[in-house]
């Protein structure tokens, strides 16, 4: 393993880097404090994005009465009856910190290079609200979609779900909830996702620190999250340790070799496919955790979003 020389130079000019002791970890952080971090950090790594004609803030209604923040990416207007494709979004940000925001530019992206409809959910964070309310949020965001589709003038049999990091988890854990339902999405895109909070792994301690995402600030995402530590068994958390559908919407799973997280994609994709699923396993090499936003620092970036976008195209019968 050789970690890329330009994120080398990011993580020592924001102090992750190994030689580094400038920045004090999320992990010793309050978590609003945190979330300022978070948010100022990602227009560091991927400043501006592309220019859409629409770029709408939307309130979603979720199951206790209280309403989601949402913002809803299109490079055409949104027509009723129109018939196009769309991808619902869940950020990354260990259930603490991310926001529409910090995943804006990645958002941009993905509705220009696919030109379909990406919906982004801003998902109620812990502390505030613990498990499983995010995993609710979801599965409510996706009812939502389903039930305005013709008014946002989508097609809903041509719908897909994504996310990076704990977003990547609530979309496949939000895929297992959608085996049944009448409406399916083609797809679910998992960005590097937490699929097991219970245990460590080889990667979690061979880059434990210095490499972006810490196993500290793993720790310290998770028990803001859970109600107690019997919570990281659930595979509304852990979907690792859940059974599979033979059903289920096939996956592409992107991963980072200098990722604490890689071990455990690894070992869910072969989960998958030990199960019957359809599986496209892509491990880009030499970057770390979050690099699909360091669109500003390295080329690795564009190159993951464009394959996700031909991806998505595909299963959409786009172009």
């Amino acid at each position: 393993m050789s970690l890329n020389p330009d994120i080398a130079a990011f993580l020592q000019l924001v102090g992750n880097g190994r030689a580094s002791g400038k920045r004090v970890g999320m992990h010793e952080l309050t978590p609003e404090q945190a979330r300022e971090q978070f948010d100022q950090s990602s227009l560091l790594m991927d400043a501006g994005g592309e220019d859409l004609a629409v770029v709408d803030e939307l309130q979603l209604p979720v199951r206790d009465g209280s309403l989601l923040g949402a913002r809803v990416y299109s490079s055409q207007a949104l027509k009723a009856g129109a018939g196009r494709p769309a991808l619902l979004y869940f950020h990354g940000g260990g259930y603490v910190v991310g926001s529409l925001d910090s995943h804006d530019s990645l958002c941009r992206a993905l509705a220009s290079m696919v030109d379909c409809v990406v919906l982004s959910v801003a998902y109620r964070l812990a502390p505030e609200f613990r498990f499983p309310t995010a995993a609710n949020d979801a599965q409510d965001a996706w009812n939502w979609l389903v039930a305005s589709a013709q008014d946002l003038g989508l097609d809903r049999s041509r719908l897909a779900i994504a996310g990076d990091s704990v977003g990547g988890s609530l979309a496949t854990v939000l895929a297992a909830q959608l085996t049944g339902a009448p409406v399916q999405p083609r797809l679910q895109v998992l960005i590097y996702p937490v699929t097991d909070a219970s245990r460590s792994t080889p990667t979690i301690e061979r880059y434990a620190e210095g490499y972006l995402l810490e196993k500290a600030s793993l720790d310290w995402f998770y028990n803001h999250y859970q109600r107690d530590v019997t919570d990281r068994l659930d595979p509304r958390f852990s979907p690792l340790l859940g059974e599979v559908s033979t059903v289920v919407a096939p996956v592409l799973l992107v991963l980072a070799e200098c990722d604490p997280l890689h071990d455990e994609g690894v070992a869910y994709a072969r989960h998958l496919q030990a199960a019957g699923v359809e599986v496209e396993l892509k491990v880009y090499e030499g970057v770390t955790h979050d690099f699909m936003r360091m669109g500003s620092i390295i080329d690795e970036a564009e190159h993951a979003q464009r394959h996700i976008a031909e991806r998505l195209m595909a299963v959409f019968a786009l172009g």
